[in-house]
């Protein structure tokens, strides 16, 4: 059996060990088209030979920047590790000055791009790259060059002993893969990946995943170009789970009906999005529903596992599973077994009511620098803690700095920084990554995350803020999508906040209250800003005075990735919105 220790061994060992005839699968005209084990390597093959003709070298660049997940994405993957090269995984959604950036900065010679969008960003700033002699569309695009130009010309298998030859060379220490951040200050890091990092990782984090429980099928949606999705996509493989990519963000619910999946991974943002649409449902039943369906969901928010409120709350909660929470279930495909949260801090609430659900939501903690799990709730052997993000994955070391920093040691700490060996030393001590984010280590040894360190701040008055904490409090209320609480310097904090505008276009209906026409009326609306202050005040009470919102300012737009609001992994960038809204916090602290 092929031993894994670098990336490209993945498909290989699958081959040998499940040899699946639905390993990836991507859903083009209406119809999923399968690409066996087999067929992924064949053509992961093609990509290595036709890449060494066209001259691509050992420690040679090529990026990819794909819209959606889909099967291309893995061929090219494994066909540019397996001849030494690395591959530089680029977000669509970034700038067309940070493709510039990041194409510029990694010496990329060769693009694979996903469709017509992202080939004319390229396109607008190809000038301004010369290291870049061609790029190839997985869509077919007029006047473009094909990826199926590369897969044709690699097809003579003349070449493949060169191939095997090259594989045999590479180290599991080498170079796999540069992944920018998407950092939420200042220019993109590029964090170089070993393969060692990332394998570790997906066979660490394969422990955590109750592959016992028939998980044969998993839904991809999250961006691959992310470390934690593109390390799962290596796990599900490493455990012959069939991947299925989503169509698109807006096209994920049917997708889950149609495929059905076992496994997934999610946001907090998402799993926030589908419990505000869950309860928007239920507020429109009426009778002896709506009372059953709000008895259901406060039985889900009391949830504490392994049975510790007792035997008549479990009672309670088998009738509430068959009469309520079961549809829930069937809206996410109806067969999940699991549901893997990562990449900002998931509100203990949601964790409960998911998992009272038997839809089993189980928050996580990485970085991109640690490829990227560090620890994983797992539901198995007292695994789970609501509040927390589970335990150390194995190989991994976590100890807290005396100003509760998170410090790291383990096989899947990054190589350093590309080209920045200054701000690689300034995140290291000794073989310690310190993470940035402040957190403990509990008397059973389940970790849990408070704040960023860097987000931290000062009021005037010499007071310490926590802001996420306040944040994700905050955005339990329905009235509030998205809230920054700010006040680094100034003599209280207060909070920028972008309303749920949906959910108060329905709320002023069923008052019959006349907002106006657009998102700007409800901003500036007295009625609406009354309301959210009763919001305010409700949470307020949970913190100690000086860490209260004491004034807020509502924005009228919404925060998105494309405007720049957001990382492509949902995460508020505090320094653009501040600046977009300066306006508004010079109005809150009278300037």
């Amino acid at each position: 059996m092929t031993s894994v220790k670098r990336l490209f061994d993945f498909p290989a060992y699958q081959l040998e060990k499940y040899n699946l005839e639905a390993a990836l699968i991507t859903k083009k005209n209406g119809k999923w088209i399968e690409t066996s084990t087999k067929e992924y390597l064949d053509k992961a093959n093609q990509i290595s030979r036709a890449l060494l003709k066209m001259g691509v070298k050992p420690n040679d660049k090529i990026a990819i920047i794909s819209t959606n997940n889909r099967t291309e994405w893995n061929i090219v993957d494994i066909g540019v590790l397996q001849i030494g090269a690395q591959d530089v995984p680029i977000y669509p959604t970034i700038s067309e000055e940070e493709y510039a950036y990041v194409l510029n900065h990694s010496e990329s010679i060769y693009c694979f791009a996903s469709d017509k969008e992202v080939l004319d960003k390229i396109e607008k700033i190809r000038d301004k790259v010369p290291h870049l002699k061609a790029v190839y569309t997985f869509d077919e695009i007029a006047g473009a060059q094909n990826w199926q130009e590369v897969l044709d010309l690699g097809k003579d298998d003349s070449h493949q002993q060169q191939v095997e030859e090259i594989k045999q060379k590479i180290d599991e220490n080498d170079l796999a893969t540069i992944i920018y951040t998407s950092g939420t200050t200042g220019k993109p890091k590029g964090v170089m990946l070993s393969h060692k990092n990332i394998v570790s990782n997906a066979l660490n984090s394969s422990t955590r995943l109750p592959m016992d429980e028939g998980i044969q099928k998993a839904i991809s949606f999250l961006p691959v170009c992310h470390i934690y999705e593109r390390m799962l996509l290596y796990m599900y493989q490493y455990n012959g789970v069939s991947i299925y990519y989503a169509e698109s963000i807006d096209k994920i619910s049917d997708n889950l009906k149609e495929v059905q999946p076992h496994v997934m991974s999610a946001v907090p943002r998402l799993l926030e999005k589908v419990y505000d649409k869950i309860i928007a449902k239920g507020s429109e039943l009426s009778g002896i529903k709506k009372k059953l369906f709000y008895w259901a969901v406060d039985l889900g928010l009391a949830f504490e596992p392994y049975e510790k409120n007792g035997w008549w709350y479990e009672f309670r909660l088998n009738i509430a599973r068959k009469l309520i929470f079961s549809k829930w279930q069937e809206a996410l495909g109806g067969q999940l077994k699991v549901i893997a949260s990562g990449s900002a801090a998931l509100q203990p609430r949601l964790a409960r009511v998911f998992n009272a659900a038997n839809i089993k939501v189980m928050e996580g903690y990485g970085l991109t620098e640690t490829s990227p799990v560090i620890a994983v709730n797992d539901t198995r052997d007292r695994g789970f803690k609501i509040g927390t993000v589970g335990k150390p994955i194995p190989e991994t070391e976590v100890k807290i700095a005396e100003d509760g920093e998170i410090l790291i040691k383990g096989p899947q700490v990054m190589l350093g920084y590309y080209k920045d060996t200054e701000k690689t030393k300034e995140v290291m001590q000794g073989d310690y990554f310190c993470t940035g984010d402040i957190g403990e280590i509990d008397a059973e040894g389940f970790l849990k995350i408070t704040d960023r360190k860097k987000e931290m701040f000062k009021t005037s008055g010499g007071k310490y803020v926590a802001p996420q904490i306040i944040e994700n409090t905050m955005k339990q209320s329905r009235f509030i999508e998205q809230i920054m609480v700010i006040g680094d310097g100034e003599k209280m904090p207060a909070a920028l906040i972008q309303p749920n505008f949906e959910f108060i276009t329905d709320w002023a209906k069923r008052k019959s209250i006349d907002l106006g026409n657009d998102q700007a009326s409800i901003a500036q609306s007295t009625m609406v800003q009354e309301r959210i202050q009763q919001e305010i005040d409700f949470y307020n009470k949970k913190f100690g005075k000086w860490e209260q919102v004491k004034a807020f300012r509502l924005t009228p737009d919404t925060w998105t990735v494309e405007d720049g609001h957001l990382t492509p992994t949902m995460k508020m960038k505090r320094k653009q919105i501040k600046e977009k809204y300066q306006n508004l916090y010079n109005q809150i602290y009278q300037f």
